[in-house]
């Protein structure tokens, strides 16, 4: 290779991947496609990235362990991870970064890998300088953005937090929903302590701003929020629910999830994974088609209370799965110019500030603005 580009996507060839790649391009920022096969990458940048022509990139193949990742992250400044499920195979790739001093950020909303993430690494991430970043993405990124602009309210101590959107998960968010409902527990925040989401509550109805039928929606792991805002003085409560727009899909969640669980009750946890992925390869073998703004279309709203005090934003958008590449490429390019606003375990928001990332959302046409309603 020449000289080390300074950003690495790990799993380039993935739908989220070629996302990333796409909008690294459009920042002028120079990377590596990394993955494990150089021909499902190859492919994926040549057919799947647009105006790869126009980018300055190269593809390298890499095994999945501690040593030659480091190997390949040595030189480079940041790792967008992109490979789950993460609290199966971000292990390796988290130590990597800290041996070859490499700011890390991924996808997720596993609470279980954040929760492990905080634990294990925050603080040997901070003592580097360096920022480990997990669940930037619309789906927990653009919610704590319309949470934080709620908070700066004063006197706010509880979020109810809603997130849709509009369209199909990919083949990896399936398989990731499986085995995180069969291997973790969700949780929400309770007067700042963690409470388990009640396992066999089913789908709840939610009533979400811009439409009359009501919206079915699962607590999808609990999300990074409360893990996020368990850390935040000013909040004591979050519980956050979210869905897809489509009724039909909604109503086979559960009993997917159902059956799936206990059909694997009995396995041990390598076998029980085994036949969770192939189940998720049944139910979802084929990248979704690129997404169009008209189809895939994107809400998150929070509701903020406190004892005396009320507040509502609304954020309208487009293109989830852009929203996360996008928001990834961001990173990559703050973190490229200047140390984020915290170093260690941090959150999109609280690494970049949520008024930034609201306004590089905004910048791509994304987002509309925020429609934030406050009684105080």
């Amino acid at each position: 290779m020449s000289e080390k580009k300074p950003v690495i996507v790990y799993g380039a060839s993935g739908y989220t991947g070629r996302l990333v790649c796409e909008f690294l391009r459009e920042y002028n920022i120079p990377f590596i496609a990394a993955g494990r096969s150089a021909e499902k990458l190859n492919a994926a940048m040549k057919s799947n990235v647009a105006g790869i022509e126009t980018a300055d990139y190269e593809v390298v193949s890499v095994p999945h362990t501690v040593a030659a990742l480091t190997e390949l992250f040595k030189g480079a400044s940041v790792v967008l991870n992109t490979v789950g499920p993460f609290a199966k195979f971000g292990g390796e790739v988290v130590q990597a970064c800290l041996a070859a001093r490499c700011h890390y950020t991924d996808t997720t909303g596993e609470q279980d890998w954040l929760i492990t993430l905080e634990h294990e690494f925050g603080t040997r991430f901070a003592n580097a300088g360096l920022l480990l970043a997990p669940g930037i993405a619309q789906m927990y990124t653009t919610g704590e953005i319309a949470a934080q602009l709620c908070l700066e309210t004063p006197g706010l101590d509880t979020l109810d937090i809603a997130v849709f959107w509009g369209g199909s998960p990919t083949i990896a968010s399936t398989q990731t929903i499986l085995v995180n409902a069969a291997m973790a527990k969700a949780y929400y925040l309770e007067q700042n302590k963690y409470v388990e989401h009640q396992p066999d509550a089913g789908l709840y109805n939610l009533a979400i701003p811009g439409q009359h039928e009501l919206a079915l929606a699962l607590p999808w792991g609990g999300t990074s929020h409360p893990v996020w805002f368990k850390q935040d003085p000013r909040v004591a409560n979050v519980k956050v629910l979210g869905g897809v727009f489509n009724r039909a899909l909604m109503l086979g969640v559960p009993q997917i999830v159902a059956a799936a669980l206990e059909a694997t009750k009995d396995m041990n946890p390598d076998d029980r994974y085994a036949a969770l992925a192939q189940t998720a390869a049944g139910v979802m073998n084929t990248m979704p088609p690129r997404e169009n703004p008209r189809v895939n279309k994107s809400l998150d709203s929070v509701y903020a209370s406190g004892p005396l005090g009320r507040a509502h934003c609304v954020i309208y958008g487009n293109s989830n799965y852009k929203q996360t590449g996008m928001l990834q490429a961001y990173a990559a390019a703050h973190l490229l110019q200047q140390p984020p606003k915290r170093v260690g375990f941090a959150s999109g928001c609280q690494a970049f500030g949520h008024r930034e990332l609201l306004g590089q959302l905004r910048s791509f046409g994304l987002v509309g603005k925020p429609v934030l309603t406050v009684h105080d």
